[in-house]
């Protein structure tokens, strides 16, 4: 009998373009395969005896004769290739509409709004890189006290300060104030506090970046385990990219080896119920920053952690492994999110691994959840257990 599931998301570890990738200009990207294929050696014994090679089958790694995870993909039913988009798809939310992207930079009401309600200017208002953005502004920022705003190719308000000139609590307001402002038409998914610390020349953003997505629109999955009394235990930045719904309890670790060391703790405590838990660093530090040396070294700590977590779990574990887009680290054509199709890597200890095949939607994950706590749902998707 299941009574605990662990969720794990590999944020932007992505396992080849979806049969859409060229509506986003991302045919071609593989972030699995060509991360490992850019690296001299990698080791991935884990992830080799769990059937990962099963599932990218590219000659990198072994395909396991009898794996210890049931293997396949998911593909995205939603419309965009954003962790929002992503996420809210596992817990029973399709995106069909596409939320608003400002590749020229934001209207000028807007700004105005924003300046007026924070009492500063502004710099930037560009769409950019934010490790560049904070190379090109930040010492102007440091000099006149304006915040740096900017955006990306995905739905986002991104606002930078240097936490010696802005503190972080302030920013957050600044990020707050935003999100009151950015509704309706413009109503973009994230704002998304960016702040940085050293000085010009050698600026580095900090952990206490922090997100304020729009609300789920409709009730999930974590919001009928709340209501049935299973508890939610989120990792990372799971709290922030449901808006704090359906979460029991969280805890905002600020990078992979936080959030694997909480989540390892959490497996050895026995609590039931679901945890929650994404590993952003894959995205935020190496996909985007196009480094696929420290990607594939992301991989290889991962694996590593996975081994001791099997080691941790009993027979009435559920282990999920999964990602939410891609983010291939040697894309040439942009440096944003990838649209991709996602590995999905699935433990029982006791049951063998059998191939799960091509699933129709992220939606089938949370699906799954419900059904191993006995939870009926009209929500999306399928029971992945049902084999």
């Amino acid at each position: 009998m299941l009574n605990r599931v662990i969720l794990i998301i590999l944020d932007g570890v992505g396992a080849g373009a979806l049969p859409d990738a060229h509506l986003y200009g991302d045919e071609g990207s593989n972030t699995l395969v060509h991360s490992l294929r850019a690296v001299e050696s990698f080791s991935l014994p884990f992830f080799k005896k769990s059937g990962l090679g099963n599932i990218i089958n590219e000659g990198l790694l072994e395909p396991a004769v009898t794996p210890l995870a049931s293997w396949g993909v998911m593909l995205e039913a939603s419309v965009g290739k954003d962790t929002i988009i992503g996420h809210w798809e596992m817990m029973g939310i399709y995106t069909k509409k596409p939320f608003p992207t400002y590749p020229q930079g934001f209207p000028e009401e807007v700004i105005l709004k924003f300046e007026e309600q924070i009492g500063r200017k502004t710099l930037g208002n560009v769409a950019a890189s934010g490790t560049e953005i904070i190379k090109l502004l930040g010492e102007e920022h440091m000099r006149t006290g304006y915040p740096i705003v900017y955006t990306s190719a995905d739905s986002v308000f991104q606002i930078a300060c240097h936490e010696e000139i802005i503190p972080v609590e302030e920013l957050y307001c600044y990020c707050q104030i935003a999100r009151s402002l950015l509704t309706g038409e413009h109503g973009v998914l994230r704002v998304i506090a960016r702040p940085f610390v050293g000085q010009p020349g050698n600026f580095v953003r900090t952990a206490n970046r922090r997100d304020f997505p729009l609300p789920p629109p409709f009730p999930t999955v974590l919001d009928s385990l709340k209501e049935n009394g299973i508890p939610v235990y989120a990792f990372s930045k799971i709290e922030d990219v449901f808006s704090g719904r359906g979460i029991t309890h969280s805890l905002h670790t600020g990078n992979n080896p936080e959030t694997m060391k909480a989540l390892g703790e959490w497996v050895q405590g026995k609590e039931g119920g679901l945890a929650f838990a994404n590993l952003g660093d894959f995205d935020t530090l190496w996909g985007h920053r196009r480094l696929p040396d420290k990607f594939v070294q992301g991989l290889e700590d991962v694996d590593r952690f996975l081994q001791g977590i099997w080691e941790t779990l009993t027979a009435n574990d559920l282990m999920m492994v999964t990602a939410d887009h891609g983010n291939d680290p040697t894309f040439m054509k942009h440096t944003d999110h990838t649209r991709e199709m996602v590995p999905l890597l699935l433990y029982i200890k006791g049951k063998r691994g059998i191939p799960l095949g091509v699933r129709e939607s992220f939606a089938d994950i949370g699906k799954t959840i419900l059904s191993v706590f006995g939870i009926q749902s009209g929500l999306p998707g399928n029971n992945i257990l049902v084999f």
